[in-house]
C-alpha cells in the first residue's frame, strides 16, 4: 500500500489509545495529564519505532532489499523493533550495537538473540575518538554481505529520516483527531528526545494542522550527542517537503529540555526511578529507565516548577521500551 504515493507496510496496531491519568494529575495538583499509548503498537512488545518502520521497510521492500542494517545501543528499542519487522516481512537483519557484548543476554538484546538476527559490536557511539574504528568495522562487514550477494537497506539510529519521521507526522494527526472526538484541547505534548525524529514528526503534524500546542522534548542524551541527526526544525520541514507541504518550522518552535539526562544516555537518575515508581503505583503503567522514565521525570519537574497552569492539558507520549526495564533491576529496586 502507499500513502502520499510513498510505499508503506502495516506493522503497528493503530490508532493507539489516549487516556487520562487522573491519579497522577491529582498527585501533582494539575495540570490535566493524558497519555498517548504508543507502547501499545504491538510489534515485538510495542513502541514508537513501529510507526517509522512502516515507511522505512516499505521503501526497503520496494528496493528489493533482503537485509536490513541499523544501529543502536545494546539495549536499543529501535534495533529490537527493526529486527522484529524484518522477521515479519521475511527479511534478514544486521544490528550494529554500541559497546561491549554483555555477559548475559537480557532485555532487548535477549529478544534480538531469540529472533536470530545477526549483530556486530562496535565501540561506544558517543566516543568520537572511536568513530574511524567503528566505520571500518561496519564497512568491512557490509562489504562481506554485499560481496555475498545480499541486498542491504541501511536505517540510521532511531530511524530518524524524513521517511521514518513521517510516521510521527501521522501520529500527531491521529492524536489531534482523538482529542477532538473526546472533547479536549491539548496544550502541550511531551516526548522523550534522543535522535529527535519522533519530536520532529510530531512538530510537523502539529504545524500542518495549525495547532498552537507546544511539542516539548525531554532529552535523554547530552546536548549535541544525537548521532549526527539534523536539527529538529530541519527534520520537521523535510517531512513537510516529502509530502508536498511547506511547513516553515523555525528553530524557535523547537523546545527541548536538556536538564534531565543525568550522567548520560542509559544512566539512570534518582528522578527517573521516582517517576517510574510513581506512574506504576498510581496508574498501573510502566515506563523504562532510558527514555520514558527520564521524559516523565522531566515533565513532573516542569509541573512542580509551575511551568504549566492547572487548567492546561498535557499529553505524555509513551514511546514504549518495556524490555529495557529488566537490565535495570538493581537501579529500580536495589539488591
Amino acid at each position: 500500500m502507499t500513502l502520499f504515493g510513498i510505499p508503506r507496510v502495516r506493522l503497528a496496531f493503530l490508532p493507539t489509545p489516549i487516556e487520562p491519568l487522573p491519579a497522577l494529575t491529582r498527585h501533582l495538583g494539575g495540570p490535566q495529564i493524558w497519555i498517548k499509548r504508543d507502547d501499545m503498537t504491538g510489534l515485538a512488545m510495542g513502541g514508537n519505532k513501529a510507526r517509522k518502520l512502516e515507511f522505512l521497510l516499505g521503501e526497503a521492500i520496494e528496493r528489493k532489499a533482503d537485509t536490513i542494517v541499523t544501529f543502536g545501543a545494546v539495549q536499543s528499542n529501535h534495533c529490537r523493533m527493526t529486527a522484529a519487522a524484518a522477521c515479519k516481512l521475511g527479511l534478514k537483519s544486521l544490528l550494529v550495537l554500541s559497546g561491549e557484548k554483555p555477559d548475559v543476554a537480557n532485555g532487548n538484546f535477549l529478544l534480538d538473540r531469540v529472533m536470530g538476527c545477526e549483530y556486530l559490536f562496535v565501540p561506544d557511539f558517543n566516543d568520537i575518538s572511536k568513530f574511524a574504528e567503528m566505520g571500518l568495522a561496519v564497512r568491512d562487514r557490509v562489504r562481506e554481505l554485499t560481496d555475498g550477494g545480499r541486498a542491504l537497506y541501511m536505517i540510521p539510529a532511531g530511524g530518524s529520516t524524513p521517511l521514518g519521521d513521517l510516521g510521527y507526522y501521522l501520529a500527531a494527526i491521529e492524536t489531534c483527531d482523538q482529542a477532538r472526538q473526546i472533547g479536549i484541547e491539548i496544550d502541550h505534548m511531551c516526548v522523550a528526545m534522543s535522535t529527535g525524529g519522533t519530536q520532529a514528526g510530531l512538530l510537523a503534524g502539529v504545524k500542518s494542522l495549525r495547532k498552537a500546542m507546544q511539542v516539548i522534548g525531554i532529552s535523554v542524551n547530552k546536548e549535541g550527542s544525537n548521532l549526527g541527526s539534523p536539527p529538529i526544525d530541519v527534520m520537521a520541514n523535510q517531512v513537510g517537503k516529502l509530502i508536498g507541504q511547506e511547513l516553515e518550522v523555525q528553530p524557535r518552535d523547537v523546545i527541548v529540555h536538556y536538564d534531565y539526562y543525568g550522567e548520560g544516555y542509559g544512566k539512570v537518575t534518582p528522578e527517573c526511578v521516582e517517576a517510574i515508581k510513581l506512574v506504576s503505583r498510581l496508574e498501573g503503567i510502566f515506563l523504562d529507565p532510558v527514555y520514558t522514565g527520564k521524559a516523565m521525570a522531566g515533565m513532573i519537574d516542569l509541573i512542580r516548577r509551575g511551568t504549566f497552569s492547572r487548567d492546561e492539558t498535557l499529553l505524555f507520549v509513551h514511546t514504549g521500551g518495556y524490555p529495557g526495564i529488566f537490565p535495570y533491576g538493581e537501579s529500580l529496586c536495589g539488591q
